[in-house]
């Protein structure tokens, strides 16, 4: 009771410095723990992908598009199941603030492609039967206000013009790594308003197994090789991590920038800790005159430093934690799932283990040995 007693009076000296000190530390792995679930966020979306899925683009380029005729000559190769196309759109809705992803996809084929995406029944089928009509994901209804029934206009981008859809069914994604504020709508739709121009962005299948992925994907490639549009076939994962690099080295610069916070930090609450150790001389000196050992001493200075980080931190990662799942925070669509994970928090206390002893360990050492005749004198 008396070594906690000299803990809460030493922490009560000086209540600001303690209480900013604390602030620091929550921020800074706040902060860290925001940085890292970027990067975990756009590695899970890379990773995502069914292994029985494969994707085939111009191997030009994304933006460069394919014939709509090749679908018929993928859904005749050997091994490929089911076949689906899908455009991006590129539409705003509003003041186009707000970013979301828009799709023309030919529907019924590329819902029964992806069972991740959740539709009630009753409005799948309305969604399939009209033309006109849009699925949207369940975010969307939060966002704008829309509901089933309800007609919305878009402001095409690279489609110009003002598109007007039916808002028919609401999807849920099963997948955290499925983006939920998207708009999809027919594809059949954008063809006969663009003139029937007969193209697509990219292709979509199933295949039997998925060790024939390789040879499937080789001999459709083949199959285009000396066509206007040759292909590029990969995996679904390998697909949604090429949109990931296209960030850059993203893990590279969030670590840095994690990184570089934490230490800006660590030097605050060090010399917070070093300053509150040094105007404590006299009471070192009395300690150690009524009998308080050098391990004693340095473990109530390290004690000190180890509340201010790990209050800190509890504070700064859990903040993170509720505050990003209670706002479903995604980035504006771009970081669907977007969470704290378990091996970041944990990550995190290691980070706030570290400051702790970086922070205490010098305060709590020159604590412990200073001679206590050389305090004595030191004490007017």
């Amino acid at each position: 009771m008396r070594f906690v007693g000299l803990l809460r009076a030493n922490l009560g000296r000086h209540k600001r410095r303690t209480l900013l000190t604390m602030a620091s530390v929550a921020l800074a792995l706040f902060l860290f723990a925001s940085l890292r679930t970027v990067v975990t966020t756009l590695h899970a979306a890379s990773q995502f992908g069914s292994a029985r899925r494969l994707v085939t683009t111009n191997a030009t380029g994304l933006v460069f598009p394919l014939p709509v005729a090749y679908a018929n000559r993928i859904a005749a190769s050997p091994g490929v199941e089911k076949v689906s196309w899908a455009n991006w759109f590129g539409g705003r809705y509003g003041d186009g603030k707000r970013f979301f992803a828009t799709f023309a996809v030919d529907a019924k084929s590329y819902l029964d492609l992806y069972p991740e995406m959740s539709v009630p029944q009753d409005q799948k089928e309305a969604f399939l039967a009209d033309r006109s009509g849009a699925l949207i994901g369940r975010r969307l209804l939060d966002v704008f206000g829309w509901r089933v029934g309800q007609n919305i206009t878009l402001q095409g981008t690279i489609y110009p013009g003002d598109w007007t859809f039916t808002v028919r069914g609401v999807y849920t994604p099963t997948d955290k790594s499925i983006n939920d504020d998207a708009v999809m709508f027919h594809w059949q739709y954008l063809d006969e308003r663009t003139g029937r121009q007969g193209t697509t962005g990219w292709y979509i299948f199933g295949i039997d197994s998925a060790q024939n992925a390789p040879r499937i994907g080789k001999a459709i490639d083949e199959g285009f090789r000396n066509s206007s549009a040759p292909t590029k076939t990969g995996t679904e994962q390998s697909f949604n991590a090429s949109f990931a690099t296209m960030w850059g080295n993203v893990s590279l610069l969030m670590n840095t920038i994690g990184m570089a916070v934490v230490f800006a930090i660590l030097l605050v609450a060090a010399n917070a800790m070093m300053m509150s150790a040094r105007e404590r001389g006299r009471e070192v000196a009395v300690l150690k005159t009524i009998g308080f050992s050098d391990r004693r001493l340095f473990a109530l200075v390290l004690a000190e430093a180890g509340f201010i980080t790990i209050t800190g931190a509890a504070i700064g990662l859990g903040a993170a934690k509720v505050l990003y799942r209670a706002t479903n925070f995604s980035a504006g669509g771009m970081l669907p799932g977007f969470d704290v994970t378990a091996s970041t928090l944990g990550v995190g206390a290691l980070v706030a283990l570290f400051l702790m002893l970086a922070s205490g360990v010098v305060p709590a050492v020159r604590a412990a040995r200073l001679p206590v005749v050389a305090a004595l004198r030191n004490v007017e």
